[in-house]
């Protein structure tokens, strides 16, 4: 029987899915509203609604993946669990003191700390010391674990971190005190750092456990509910989840270690535009992924997604490895509004789901950024080849009266310049990630990807004078590509602080192979067969005594003295990179070793030709829907005929220009046209300017250049 893998990402506004026949690489995608509410029942309609489509039943899907943003959003919206904090006698105020620095592009005068997910009267602390060598020096104090655990108890603390001094140096005080809460309040969800975060540095191992701790019951359950929706639909395959490093885990590791799925959605993102891109001949490539509310950015170097170990989320850190995302608030939900000094800004904030765009019709009043391209002609007067209907004439009534009328504009040139500056925000994400860490984006190919990636493609290319533009064949449902295109892949750390001068290879070596034992472990629960798995080992290094460390990956899994010096100069090497300058006289030193550890699925490929979508209710003709034909396969030879046309408004002092609309799904392979043009599908819209050229790829995918001479 054929097997048949499906992927779902639940996104703020859309769930998105994508079904694939893994042996013949057909592919049905769609989307469906999120259900804010209750995000398992888009998730449940996603699931239907996809299998409906290629017409099987939940017992043919072999695999089950997923994208979520409950542990995200439960900590941007401060809606997690009462949490308690168990800690080392005198460290009860590490939370609260954080780090002496504030958020950066704010005034340090009127910024204010923000409130912790736990106050200091719900940090309790307890008689113990264990050296930073894992020696103990004072025993734990047992009988006051038991009192902590009652008090919690009876405060109703449904969550309950356990961080104690150099635990990743001997866990077994934590392991103890576990014990010791389980055993008086067994109901409690528990969060250890030796299984969150076991390095140093003690307020971000703080802030990762309780933030484990505070989602911990919302993600459980809800990790739950998908199975028992899943198990209701006769769905039995293995259910995996997305981390943020990219990798994919089952339900188990998410319930347990939640936090490590905070930038799921995104990481997915990155996964998909790495594998389109690769298969059209990039390896080195800067993807964005621009939705309703933000835009992710992320630097992929020879096929590598850059990578961190000194993530955000809000305004915590999440020190947990990850893909290096950067997310601004610009999206096509992003609002327009002149300020007190008379100042066009655009975002941060978001119309989003509700009441969204004026253009939705849901009551919104403030004009976005979908607002302004939908009045240029941009896009059409409807969203989801047709399901979606958009009113032009509100969009363009609150463009003239928020924003055209107060700077004394033509409202076509407010529209325009509503663009130009989220246009600037996103390049300035764009340059955090290039040229803030030694890259020059002229030598990378831009990968636009969600709903409203492509409308901005080529505006940030010219920006950056980078040379191609690459639009997926699916952008607006990249993620669950990503997702398809994934293995299995989880962390093991531990520090371990040492000049590499005084290392013993022998030792550090001992260390790697303890972390591979746990990997193994880990491997072995997953039912990961021995020929699939795999070990990197990576090393995180500094001159001695700074303050910031880079992270190298280990070039074999051996350590004698060569490969300590090879270690050496590459970091002298990447330091050169990273900040324009190097020591190589200076001392480097060792402080964090990590093994990632994987296990290979039987992946989705990259499929050639268009990816037909499931039937969605388009209506025809007229103005609520387009009057195109239904999509027909992929032809090669190179035909390229337009479906229409429209006036489209490109740059200020132009006007409207006449402009081809091209029906995605009917470009053949190999198709060649020129701008300025609209490429419309159902999950997005792709801008071609004039001065740029078009190409269709093999794979479906929209290679833009700019002309010569342009």
């Amino acid at each position: 029987m054929a097997e048949y893998a499906i992927a779902l990402d639940v996104g703020g506004t859309f769930t998105d899915v994508t079904l694939v026949e893994l042996e013949s690489g057909r592919v049905w995608s769609l989307k469906t509203p999120t259900t804010p509410g209750d995000p398992s029942a888009g998730f449940t309609t996603g699931v239907q609604e996809a299998l409906a489509a290629a017409g099987i039943t939940g017992a043919d899907l072999a695999r089950v993946f997923h994208a979520t943003t409950t542990a995200t959003n439960a900590i941007l919206e401060d809606k997690g669990v009462k949490t308690g904090l168990i800690t080392t006698e005198g460290f009860r105020y590490v939370l609260e003191i954080g780090r002496h620095d504030g958020p950066r592009r704010t005034n340090k005068y009127l910024w204010v700390k923000p409130r912790r997910p736990v106050p200091p009267e719900r940090v309790l602390e307890v008689r113990e010391r264990i050296d930073p060598h894992g020696q103990i020096e004072v025993p734990l104090d047992e009988a006051r674990c038991r009192e902590i655990a009652a008090r919690f108890r009876d405060d109703g603390v449904e969550s309950i971190a356990i961080c104690l001094l150099y635990s990743y140096a001997n866990d077994a005080h934590e392991r103890r005190a576990a014990e010791l809460v389980r055993e008086v309040y067994p109901e409690a969800r528990l969060s250890l750092s030796a299984d969150v975060l076991p390095v140093f540095r003690e307020y971000e191992r703080s802030m990762a456990t309780v933030l484990n701790a505070y989602v911990m019951p919302l993600v459980g359950s809800y990790i739950g509910l998908l199975r028992r929706r899943l198990a209701e639909l006769g769905v039995l395959a293995p259910f995996h989840v997305m981390k943020s490093n990219g990798g994919l885990v089952s339900p188990e590791v998410v319930q347990v270690q939640p936090v490590c799925t905070a930038l799921s959605g995104p990481a997915a993102g990155v996964m998909g535009a790495t594998q389109i891109a690769r298969a059209a001949g990039y390896d080195d490539l800067i993807s964005i992924d621009m939705g309703g509310t933000s835009a992710d950015v992320c630097l992929v170097d020879g096929g590598q997604p850059e990578t961190t170990e000194e993530g955000q989320i809000g305004d915590w850190p999440l020190h947990l490895p990850m893909i290096d995302v950067h997310t601004i608030g610009a999206g096509g939900g992003s609002i327009a509004r002149v300020n007190a000094e008379g100042v066009l800004e655009v975002g941060p904030a978001s119309a989003g789901a509700r009441p969204g765009p004026v253009c939705y019709g849901h009551g919104g009043t403030e004009p976005t950024v979908t607002d302004a391209n939908l009045v240029l002609g941009r896009i059409p007067p409807y969203l989801l080849g047709g399901a979606m209907r958009l009113d032009r004439d509100a969009a363009l009534a609150a463009i003239r009266e928020r924003v055209a009328e107060p700077l004394g504009l033509d409202v076509y040139a407010a529209a325009s310049g509503i663009l130009e500056i989220v246009d600037n925000n996103m390049m300035g994400a764009i340059r955090v990630v290039s040229i803030e860490r030694g890259h020059d984006p002229r030598d990378y190919a831009l990968v636009p990807c969600g709903g409203a990636g492509p409308l901005h493609g080529t505006a940030l290319a010219e920006l950056l004078a980078m040379p191609a533009v690459v639009v997926p064949a699916r952008p607006g449902v990249l993620s669950t590509f990503g997702l398809l295109f994934s293995d299995l892949r989880n962390d093991f750390a531990r520090t371990h602080v040492r000049p590499l001068a005084q290392c013993d290879p022998a030792e550090l070596e001992a260390i790697f192979r303890d972390l591979e034992a746990q990997a193994r472990a880990w491997q072995d629960t997953e039912g990961i067969p021995p020929a699939a798995r795999g070990y990197e080992w990576f090393a995180t290094m500094r001159y001695v005594a700074q303050m910031f460390e880079l992270t190298l990956r280990w070039p074999v899994r051996e350590v004698n003295a060569a490969v300590i010096e090879q270690m050496t100069r590459a970091f002298h090497q990447r330091h050169q990179q990273t900040y324009t300058y190097c020591s190589e006289d200076a001392p480097v030193e060792i402080v964090t070793l990590r093994v990632q550890a994987t296990g290979a699925l039987q992946k989705l490929a990259v499929p050639r030709g268009p990816t037909p979508p499931a039937p969605l209710p388009i209506r025809e003709g007229g103005e609520d829907g387009p009057s195109h034909p239904a999509p027909r396969p992929m032809r090669e030879g190179g035909e390229a005929s337009p479906v229409g046309g429209r006036d489209v408004y490109f740059r200020r002092g132009e006007g409207f220009v006449a402009t081809p609309i091209y029906d995605r799904e009917r470009l053949a392979a190999g198709a060649r046209f020129a701008g300025p043009a609209v490429v419309e599908q159902m999950d997005s819209n792709t801008l071609v300017p004039p001065g740029w050229a078009c190409r269709v790829d093999e794979y479906g995918n929209l290679i833009l250049e700019r002309q010569q001479g342009r």
